[in-house]
C-alpha cells in the first residue's frame, strides 16, 4: 500500500472537553485527578486522544457519555490549542469543546470510576497545563452565544420555573439582572410553553413551570428572527 506525507513529522491529536452542569444557582464544572503521567494526581478537565476511525465531533461524545453516561448533548468547538511545549509528555494539539448537561441525568457512580468530582467554576482554581486557559475561553464563548441563541436551556431540566431560568442566566453572566426586563425579552422571544403545574418548594403561592419549546425555535430561525436577550 502507497504511504502519503511520510516526510512529515507526526504529533497527536487529543479533545478536552469542558462539561458544564448547573446546580445550587451557580454553573459548576466536572473536574477529574489525572490516573497517568505525567502531572499524575493534577486536577483536570475531561478528554482523551482522537482514535483513527473517529471525527473530531465523535470523539468528544465519546468522552462526554464515558464521564457522564449521558448522551446527546449539547456541545460547541471553542478552539484548537497547538503551542509546541502546552504538553509536557508529547507534542499534542488539543481541540476543546464545551457540553452543556442537565445534571439530574448525570450517572453519580462516574464520579468515582473517574476520580471526578463537580466544581462550582468560581472556586476552580489552578488546573494542569494550558486547562485553566480553556475554561476562560469556554466561559467568554457561552457568554456571548447565550445572549444570542438559548443556549442555557440545555443546563436545565425538562420544566423549570423562570426564576430558576434568571437564577441561570444570572450565573452565566456573573452578576445580577432586572427581574422585570429579564421576563420581558423572555417572554417576548415566546419560545416557552408554560405548563399547569407549580413549583410550590419556596413559596406557598409557588412558580409556574415552563418548558422550551425547541421545534418552535427551529422555525423561527429558518424564517430569519433573531433573538437578543
Amino acid at each position: 500500500m502507497v504511504r502519503f506525507y511520510q516526510q512529515e513529522d507526526k504529533f497527536l491529536l487529543s479533545v478536552d472537553c469542558i462539561i458544564l452542569g448547573f446546580k445550587e444557582n451557580a454553573i459548576h464544572v466536572l473536574i477529574a485527578k489525572r490516573k497517568f503521567e505525567p502531572l499524575k494526581g493534577e486536577r483536570s478537565l475531561l478528554g482523551g486522544f482522537v482514535r483513527k476511525t473517529e471525527s473530531l465531533n465523535e470523539a468528544v461524545a465519546r468522552v462526554v457519555l464515558e464521564y457522564t453516561g449521558i448522551e446527546n448533548v449539547y456541545m460547541e468547538q471553542v478552539g484548537a490549542y497547538g503551542d509546541v511545549g502546552r504538553d509536557i509528555g508529547e507534542r499534542v494539539v488539543s481541540v476543546v469543546y464545551y457540553a452543556l448537561i442537565d445534571m439530574e441525568l448525570y450517572d453519580e457512580t462516574l464520579e468515582e470510576k473517574h476520580n471526578a468530582r463537580w466544581m462550582n467554576i468560581k472556586d476552580v482554581g489552578t488546573l494542569t497545563l494550558d486547562h485553566n486557559q480553556f475554561l476562560a475561553d469556554t466561559l467568554q464563548l457561552m457568554r456571548r452565544r447565550t445572549t444570542t441563541r438559548p443556549v442555557g436551556f440545555n443546563l436545565l431540566p425538562e420544566k423549570f420555573t423562570l426564576p430558576q431560568l434568571q437564577s441561570l442566566y444570572e450565573a452565566i453572566y456573573g452578576r445580577p439582572l432586572d427581574k422585570r426586563n429579564f421576563r420581558y425579552k423572555i417572554q417576548e422571544m415566546d419560545i416557552l410553553e408554560k405548563l399547569e403545574e407549580k413549583d410550590k418548594s419556596s413559596s406557598r403561592k409557588g412558580a409556574y413551570y415552563y418548558r422550551f419549546n425547541k421545534e418552535k425555535y427551529d422555525r423561527l430561525l429558518e424564517d430569519g428572527y433573531y433573538f437578543s436577550l
